[in-house]
């Protein structure tokens, strides 16, 4: 249980910003006194900043335009505070509703004052300005001359270059062009495309001087330059002309028709600059350091200009962790969930030796692995899962110590906080009870984390998505938001709390929001890291609160939770499924035949049922809340089988039956001896084995 949070000690400085935020709005929310607002604390009243900002600790700033204006004034006065900055105009004061929005100005300075969260694990990419700009030669030739003063530059054409008037930098005419890596450590590969090494060339024209077919011709002098050029259709190389050309060329040895068959070139470079009609990636994310800015020559300007910022050392956030132990993805030979390697947008996930491998150097932290994988083996760490939900039980509590009444949660991704901004400055701006909350990315926002924002207090969630969204990640999101207003609904609980919210018609879709009463008693139990024990406490809570108060929630398929089903009549208790569940769901026992279940953890990932070598088992999606999931139960047990010579226990009835039956039509099992061994334990078939001196074995007859 943890404490509720209390009105901070952190300093907090607002303002009416020259009256257009109503004074009535701040006392709403408890902003009276020497709490209250000043009228324009970046301008008249900027003495209360300096006095504040002279202190040691964090100090909360309710403006967000003026952000760069008062940390110039923290330099020059050498300041030793912690300037944070949080929106309270746009957000809240400057809403049609503004004289009700006291409880969200508290909920969002409560937020604002809460402890800096922990700083997460980082790697280290190194970029030297190695850069390969790939695409038709003459847009690639032109860019490589204007960027070749500040970046090591080679050419990759897809069409024939020929040579510019210099040769400043590596030209290569490449086909099957392929890339992968990232900033710092990109791979590109490519075969030859024609017979000429543009490297040795020194376009001499001796080659053009000695074809008889003219195949090989001077180019067109692009970017200043001359051929040359070959063209296949007119040559055959060994044929009438004895290969003019390569005799022509000389030590020079540019010339080579074997080339083209030749395994593909691979080279590393920092900076990929893609000017290819069709991009080499095609991924909805794409990694640091590749830019394709396409055909538009003011896009190819700004990402020449990106390029620059893009060399020296950097340090990126390592947004996942990933627990091998608890993935299903694979066990016993048999591949079970896909789903991380599915959704991931960006190509960081894969699978390698039947183990999942996370590139946190491709990994932009969108999160949407971590929502649909079922056991919590990822986890989306930036921030931390405990301290995010920390943080919005803080701005909830303080909303409604405040009198707010029925909040709803509006998460936003950081890339979109701009907009909501502008949001707020239009029409009606945002309505009093909708509490705006940045994640890094809507992506990792997923059904526990929805879930427990509903026992946390907010009568509503809704998660803003743009149209550009992967449609991975929005399908993922609509799966996790359908699948908790199911089990909301069943619980009796409201039905539609939970919604994802288009950006281009958020504001129509708040304001015509039907308001919600939030549940009574708000949860205050701290939310684990993990991503099953946080479900299992979150449906707890919900589940004391039903009024309908439902044993059993029938789920839809892919839904994970649920139970599995054994055919006794089938089942052998050879174990299989037991060393194929990565969550502890299926159970031995030492000292009997007998397989048992525990339902609360089982996550229907189905590995269990692939491995059955009788197929007895299947699966059924659904949540039951009954104290008894979380035991063991049996679903299936057997009479041991003993040893015919020692009477030790070894197997089980039903085994050495089934055993004894498919067997006994086999030539090598055809006496009664043979199957009597069979029902011997290992030890005492070895010795039946070597007291018989007659016994075939694989060699022939023993002497």
């Amino acid at each position: 249980m943890s404490a509720s949070p209390s009105k901070s000690t952190v300093p907090c400085l607002t303002c009416t910003c020259n009256g257009s935020v109503p004074v009535a709005a701040f006392a709403a929310g408890g902003f009276v006194g020497k709490d209250a607002p000043v009228k324009a604390l970046c301008r008249g009243d900027v003495g209360a900043f300096r006095e504040a900002v002279r202190q040691n600790g964090p100090v909360v700033v309710g403006c967000t335009q003026e952000a760069a204006f008062f940390s110039e004034i923290a330099d020059r006065l050498d300041s030793p505070a912690e300037l944070r900055f949080v929106n309270l105009r746009e957000l809240a004061g400057w809403s049609q509703e503004a004289a009700a929005s006291g409880p969200k100005i508290a909920a969002l300075l409560a937020m604002a004052t809460a402890p800096a969260p922990t700083p997460v694990s980082s790697i280290d990419l190194t970029s030297g300005g190695s850069l390969v700009i790939v695409g038709p030669a003459e847009v690639a030739i032109d860019w490589a001359q204007r960027l070749g003063d500040q970046l090591e530059v080679s050419v990759v054409t897809t069409d024939t270059p020929g040579l510019p008037a210099r040769r400043d930098f590596p030209i290569r005419e490449g086909r099957e062009i392929r890339l992968s890596g990232h900033l710092g450590a990109f791979d590109l590969s490519w075969k030859a495309a024609g017979p000429i090494d543009l490297e040795r060339c020194t376009g001499c024209g001796a080659c053009v001087r000695a074809c008889p077919e003219h195949a090989i011709t001077r180019g067109s002098g692009i970017t200043g330059g001359f051929g040359p050029h070959h063209e296949a259709a007119r040559c055959t190389p060994g044929g009438a002309c004895r290969d003019a050309c390569i005799s022509a060329c000389g030590d020079l040895a540019a010339i080579d028709f074997a080339r083209m068959a030749a395994p593909a070139a691979l080279e590393r470079f920092d900076l990929v600059l893609d000017l290819s009609r069709q991009p080499l990636l095609r991924w909805p994310h794409l990694p640091d350091g590749y830019l394709a800015p396409g055909a538009d020559p003011l896009e190819q300007s700004e990402a020449a200009r990106a390029l620059s910022g893009l060399v020296g050392e950097f340090q990126k956030p390592r947004y996942l962790a990933h627990s091998a132990t608890r993935c299903a993805h694979h066990r016993q030979g048999k591949t079970g969930c896909t789903r991380c390697i599915d959704v991931c947008s960006t190509n960081a996930i894969s699978s390698v030796k039947n183990r999942i491998v996370v590139s946190a150097e491709l990994c932009a932290g969108c999160g949407g692995c971590a929502t649909v994988c079922p056991t919590g083996a990822a986890r989306h760490v930036y921030s931390s899962p405990t301290e995010l939900m920390a943080l919005i039980r803080r701005g909830l509590v303080r909303y409604a110590e405040v009198g707010g009444r029925d909040a709803c949660l509006l998460i936003h991704a950081t890339s979109r906080r701009d907009a909501l901004i502008e949001l707020g400055r239009a029409d009606r701006g945002l309505p009093a009870r909708v509490i705006p909350f940045e994640v890094h990315d809507v992506a990792a926002f997923g059904l526990d984390y929805a879930l427990a924002t509903i026992c946390y207090g907010a009568a509503q969630l809704r998660i803003m998505v743009d149209a550009d969204q992967p449609d991975g990640y929005r399908q993922a999101l609509q799966q996790q938001v359908d699948l908790g207003n199911l089990i909301l609904a069943a619980l009796g609980l409201g039905s539609g709390r939970l919604a994802l919210v288009a950006a281009d018609d958020l504001a129509g879709a708040l304001w015509d929001l039907p308001v919600q009463a939030a549940l009574p008693a708000p949860a205050s139990f701290v939310f684990p890291i993990e991503k099953r024990s946080a479900l299992d406490m979150a449906i707890s809570h919900l589940a004391l609160r039903s009024p309908a108060a439902p044993s059993v929630i029938d789920l839809p398929a892919k839904a994970p939770f649920g139970t599995v089903e054994v055919d006794a009549g089938t089942c052998t208790l050879c174990m299989s499924c037991v060393g194929a569940c990565p969550t502890g769901a299926l159970l031995d026992t030492p000292e009997e035949p007998k397989l048992r279940f525990i339902e609360r953890n089982c996550v229907q990932c189905g590995l269990c049922a692939q491995t059955c070598p009788e197929q007895a088992i299947t699966l059924t999606p659904r949540l039951w809340l009954d104290e008894d999931a979380r035991r063991a139960r049996t679903l299936n047990a057997t009479e041991p089988f003993h040893c015919v010579s020692c009477a030790k226990v070894f197997g089980t009835q039903q085994m050495i039956s089934a055993m004894l039956t498919r067997l006994s039509g086999h030539s090598m099992f055809s006496g009664a001896a043979e199957l009597r061994r069979l029902q011997m334990c290992a030890d005492c078939r070895v010795i039946d084995m070597m007291k018989n001196p007659k016994e075939m074995s694989i060699m022939g007859d023993r002497p």
